[in-house]
C-alpha cells in the first residue's frame, strides 16, 4: 500500500511541478527606450514550497488525519495525529541525519536562504508547541472551535511571514537592493547591496514606472548589466564543462560528450522539492533516472542536422543553372569554360536551354567573342560545358568582366517518369534555377599586377585549424613577383597561444593570379571569443630573369616579356593589412547554447498523453542514481530495478489512468491524484489499525513507528538526491522544516476544525485525550530544539555547513540525530504502555 501511495504521490508531485513552473512574459522598457521581453515565474519559490510542495510531500499524513476523523464519527483518533508527529520526528532526525552523512568527502552544503529557514524552523517548533498548549494547557482534553480554526489560520500566516523574509519586505524594504536574473533560468533574483542606478532613473515595465530603489517593484526588476554578466558566466561554465569532458574522454563521439555535458548541467541546475521527490520515487520503483533519460534524448537531437535540397521543392521539375556562378581567366587563356548543370526532376527526358553573352566592362569583339547557342541535355546527362573565346592583346587594361545568360528552357521529349503529366504543364517539368547568369572576369596579363587581400577584415572560427588567406593579383599577371608577408599581434597572442606566428614570401609565377597564405589557429574552446591579429604584406618585388636563371642567355621572347613587365612595376592594392578576428567555434558555441538553454524541469517529469503514461508504466529503466557513474552509455536495469518494477507494476498501470499533467496546466492531475491519495490513506489507516491489533500494538505506537516510516521513505530518497545534487542544503533541510509545520497546520487544523464544528452543532465538546499525543509532541519539541541548535553550530568555519564537512563531526552529527529518533520512539512507546508517566 505504501508503494501505491508513493506512485500516486509521484503523479501528484508531477502536477504540482507543472503548476508551479508556469511562467509569463513581461516587457521591460529601459531608460534609453529599449524594450526587452523576459520571462518570470508566476509562483514565488518560497510560497510554492510551503503550499503545494509541502502539501504534496505531506499529503498522505494530512489526509490520513482528516479521513480518520471523518471516518470515526468525527471523534478524535490516535493514528492520524501520531502519524503526523512521528513523521515530523523521522523527517527532522533521520532524514537530516542521513543527509549529513552522504555528502561526498571534503564537501559541505549550506542553507542559502537562511532567513526563510529560520522562519520555517521557528514555525515548525512553534506548531508542536502550540499543539501541546491546546491539548494540555489552554483547555486540557478539549479542542475549542477557535483553537482549531486558529491552528488552521497559522498556515497562511506562516506562508506570509516566510514570503516577507524571502522578499525582504519589512525592514528590508529600506535597504538598497539590486536585481539580477538567475543563471540557468531567466527567473528574477533580488540581491542586497549598493544601488547601481541613480536614484532618479526609472524603468518602465508593462506600462508601470518602477524606480531603481525597488519600492514599487519587487519581483520583476532586472539589473541588466548583472544579468548579462551572469549569463556570460554561465556560458563560460558550460564551455568549461565541455572542454573538461573532451580532455577526459578524447575517444568519445560528440553525441556522447553532449550527453555527458547535458546530464552534468541538469544535475547542477536548481530543482524543486517536487522534482527531487519524483526523481527519487522513479529510481526506487524501477522507472529510471529522469535526468539521464532526458540527457540521452537531448544528445540525440543535438547532433541531428537539417538537410536542405539544392533544387526546387517540386520533385518533378528539373532546374538548369550555372555551377559555379562566377569564373575568372587570364587574357591569354584563349577560351573559358562555363559549367551548366541539371538537377532534380525526370532525368530521362531531353531538355534544352539557350545561352548568350552580354557586355559588361568587357566588350564583345575586343575582349571576347560574342557567343550564343543552345545546350541540349539528353537523357541521363546532368552537366554541359559552354566555351567562350577570349581575345588577347598587349595593351594594359583594368580587369574587365562580361555576363552569360541562360534562357528559354524547353522539354524536347518527355521521359517515362513524365508521362503522367499533361502536355500543357510542360513548363513545370523544367525551368531555370539560380544562378542563371554567370559572371566572367578577364584579368589583364600586360602588367606585373596589383596585389591585395580580398577583404580588409576576415572572421574565422577557432576550430578551423588552418585558415587560408587569399592574395589576389589584379590588373595584370606578367612576370614573376615576390610578395613578403608577416603576422602581427592584436588582442590575439601569437607564439601558439591563439595563433602561430607566420611570415614568408609569396612567389607569383607568370600568369599566376591567386596565392594562399596558411596560418595555424589554436582552438582553446572559449565561449564568445573575440580576438584579433593582423596579416600584412610588404612591397612586391619583380624578380629579374638573371636572378632566377644565373648567367643564362635570355631568348628574344623572354627579353620582351621582361621589358613589358618592367614598364608596369608591381604595386600594392587597396587592402594590404588584413585584420583577422578569431571567434568561438560555431559548432562549439551552438552546443553550449543548447546546453544552457532554459530547461523547464516540469517537462521532464510531466506527461502529455495517456499513451505516454502507459508506456512508462510497463517499461523498466536503470534506476542507478550514482552521479559518479558515466552516463554516456546506456545502462541495463539491475535485478533490483526488475524486482521493484514487478512489485509496483499494478499500481503503475492503475495510476496511468490519472489525467496527464498537460491537461488544464496540471490541475486535472492534481485534483484526481489527491482524491486517490485520500482513498488509499483511508485503507492504510484501517490496515494499520488491524496490523497493530494483530501484533498487539496500540495505534499510537503503530503510527509513530510503522505508518510514519512508510509515508516518509520517499521523502528520504528525495532528500538524499537533493543533498548530493544540489549545491545548497535548502531542498534537503529547509523543506523538511516547512513540511513539518504544514503537517500540523493542515493535518491537525483541517481535521480538528471539521470535528470541532460538527460537535458544536450537536451541542457537544470535541474531546481529545492529551496523554500520549501531548507527551510525543513535548518530546519532539525538545529534541527539535537540539537538532536546530546543532545545525546552526555546524555553520561555523571549522565545519562549513549544515551538511557534510569533516569526517568526525559528520559521523557524530548523524549518530546524534539517529539517537534522538530512537529515543523518541522508545520514550513514546514506553509512555503509551504506561511505563513512563505522561500527561
Amino acid at each position: 500500500m505504501f508503494l501505491g501511495v508513493s506512485i500516486i504521490a509521484d503523479r501528484f508531485m508531477s502536477s504540482i511541478e507543472v503548476i508551479t513552473s508556469q511562467e509569463r512574459q513581461i516587457t521591460i522598457k529601459k531608460p534609453n527606450g529599449e524594450k526587452i521581453t523576459t520571462t518570470v515565474r508566476i509562483w514565488n519559490e518560497t510560497v510554492s514550497n510551503l503550499t503545494l510542495m509541502a502539501l504534496g510531500s505531506s499529503a498522505p499524513e494530512i489526509l490520513l488525519s482528516v479521513v480518520e476523523v471523518c471516518g470515526h464519527n468525527f471523534d478524535a483518533g490516535e493514528l492520524g495525529p501520531n502519524t503526523i508527529v512521528g513523521s515530523a520526528a523521522f523527517n527532522m532526525f533521520v532524514i537530516i541525519g542521513y543527509c549529513v552523512s552522504i555528502i561526498p568527502k571534503g564537501e559541505t552544503r549550506k542553507v542559502k536562504h537562511l532567513r526563510v529557514f529560520f522562519v520555517t524552523a521557528a514555525w515548525s517548533i512553534f506548531a508542536y508547541t502550540w499543539l501541546y498548549l491546546i491539548l494540555a494547557v489552554i483547555s486540557p482534553g478539549i479542542v475549542e472551535i477557535w483553537e482549531a480554526l486558529l491552528t488552521l489560520f497559522f498556515f497562511p500566516l506562516c506562508v506570509g511571514l516566510a514570503y516577507i523574509a524571502d522578499r525582504r519586505l519589512l525592514f528590508y524594504k529600506y535597504m538598497y537592493k539590486r536585481y539580477r536574473a538567475g543563471k540557468q533560468k531567466r527567473v528574477i533574483i533580488e540581491t542586497e547591496g549598493e544601488p547601481q542606478l541613480p536614484s532618479k532613473v526609472d524603468i518602465e515595465m508593462d506600462g508601470r514606472m518602477l524606480n531603481s530603489n525597488g519600492e514599487d517593484f519587487v519581483d520583476e526588476a532586472v539589473g541588466f548589466d548583472e544579468k548579462e554578466l551572469d549569463e556570460e558566466e554561465t556560458r563560460r561554465e558550460m564551455a568549461r564543462i565541455l572542454k573538461e569532458l573532451k580532455q577526459k574522454h578524447p575517444e568519445k563521439e560528440m553525441e556522447q560528450l553532449i550527453e555527458l555535458a547535458n546530464y552534468q548541467v541538469l544535475t547542477q541546475q536548481q530543482k524543486s522539492r517536487a522534482f527531487y521527490r519524483c526523481q527519487a520515487t522513479r529510481i526506487m520503483t524501477g522507472a529510471g533516472n529522469v535526468l539521464k533519460k532526458h540527457a540521452a534524448d537531448q544528445a540525440k537531437r543535438a547532433v541531428q542536422h537539417d538537410f536542405c535540397s539544392e533544387v526546387s521543392e517540386n520533385n518533378f521539375s528539373s532546374k538548369i543553372f550555372f555551377d559555379p556562378g562566377t569564373y575568372q581567366c587570364l587574357e591569354n587563356c584563349v577560351s573559358v569554360a562555363l559549367n551548366v548543370v541539371r538537377r532534380g526532376g525526370d532525368l530521362t527526358s531531353t531538355v534544352s536551354v539557350d545561352y548568350r553573352t552580354e557586355d559588361g566592362t568587357a566588350n564583345a569583339g575586343s575582349d571576347f567573342q560574342f557567343t550564343q547557342g543552345t545546350v541540349v541535355f539528353r537523357p541521363g546527362e546532368t552537366e554541359k560545358e559552354i566555351r567562350i573565346d577570349i581575345i588577347d592583346d598587349d595593351i594594359f587594361e583594368e580587369d574587365e568582366h562580361f555576363l552569360v545568360h541562360l534562357s528559354n528552357v524547353k522539354v524536347v521529349s518527355k521521359g517515362v517518369g513524365s508521362e503522367r503529366h499533361e502536355a500543357n504543364h510542360a513548363e513545370a517539368l523544367a525551368g531555370l534555377g539560380l544562378p542563371c547568369t554567370a559572371t566572367v572576369t578577364i584579368f589583364d596579363d600586360d602588367h606585373a599586377g596589383i596585389f591585395t587581400f580580398e577583404d580588409p577584415v576576415v572572421t574565422v572560427s577557432e576550430s578551423v585549424g588552418v585558415m587560408e588567406v587569399k592574395v589576389s593579383r589584379t590588373s595584370g599577371a606578367r612576370g614573376v613577383v615576390a610578395v613578403p608577408f608577416k603576422t602581427t599581434e592584436g588582442t590575439a597572442k601569437g607564439g601558439g597561444e591563439d595563433f602561430e606566428d607566420t611570415h614568408g614570401v609569396l612567389e607569383f609565377q607568370n600568369d599566376e593570379i591567386i596565392k594562399t597564405i596558411q596560418i595555424n589557429i589554436i582552438d582553446d574552446e572559449e565561449y564568445e571569443k573575440n580576438k584579433n591579429f593582423f596579416l600584412e604584406m610588404g612591397e612586391p618585388q619583380l624578380l629579374e630573369m638573371s636572378e632566377r636563371k644565373g648567367e643564362e642567355v635570355l631568348t628574344k621572347k623572354e627579353e620582351e616579356e621582361r621589358r613589358i613587365a618592367e614598364m608596369g612595376r608591381p604595386m600594392l592594392g587597396e587592402h594590404v593589412k588584413l585584420e583577422v578576428i578569431i571567434e568561438e567555434s560555431y559548432e562549439f558555441k551552438n552546443t553550449v547554447d543548447k546546453l544552457i538553454k532554459k530547461t523547464n524541469l516540469a517537462l521532464l517529469i510531466g506527461t502529455n498523453s495517456w499513451r505516454e503514461q502507459f508506456a512508462e508504466a510497463i517499461t523498466v529503466n536503470a534506476g542507478d542514481d550514482d552521479d559518479d557513474e558515466e552516463c554516456g552509455e546506456e545502462k541495463l536495469p539491475s535485478c533490483f530495478d526488475y524486482v521493484m518494477h514487478f512489485l509496483t507494476v499494478f499500481w503503475k498501470l492503475l495510476f496511468a489512468l490519472v489525467p496527464p499533467t498537460d491537461y488544464w496546466n496540471g490541475w486535472a492531475c492534481f485534483v484526481v491524484s489527491i482524491s486517490v491519495i485520500g482513498l488509499l490513506t483511508a485503507l492504510i489507516g484501517d490496515l494499520a489499525s488491524h496490523f497493530g491489533c494483530t501484533i498487539g500494538l496500540k495505534d499510537s505506537v503503530t503510527a509513530v513507528v510503522f505508518v510514519a516510516l512508510g509515508t516518509s521513505v520517499p521523502d528520504t530518497f528525495a532528500s538524499k538526491v537533493a543533498a548530493i545534487q544540489d549545491q545548497y542544503a535548502d531542498a534537503s533541510i529547509g523543506n523538511v522544516t516547512g513540511s513539518n509545520a504544514v503537517n500540523v497546520f493542515l493535518g491537525i487544523g483541517v481535521a480538528w476544525s471539521i470535528a470541532a464544528i460538527f460537535h458544536h452543532t450537536q451541542g457537544q465538546k470535541f474531546k481529545v485525550d492529551p496523554g500520549t499525543l501531548a507527551f510525543s509532541v513535548t518530546l519532539f519539541t525538545i529534541f527539535a530544539f537540539i537538532c536546530v541548535a546543532v545545525l546552526m553550530y555546524r555553520r561555523r568555519p571549522e565545519i562549513g555547513g549544515e551538511l557534510g564537512g569533516p569526517r568526525i563531526p559528520k559521523i557524530l552529527t548523524t549518530c546524534l540525530f539517529f539517537s534522538l529518533w530512537l529515543m523518541y520512539i522508545l520514550f513514546s512507546s514506553l509512555e503509551a504502555y504506561c511505563h513512563i508517566k505522561g500527561f
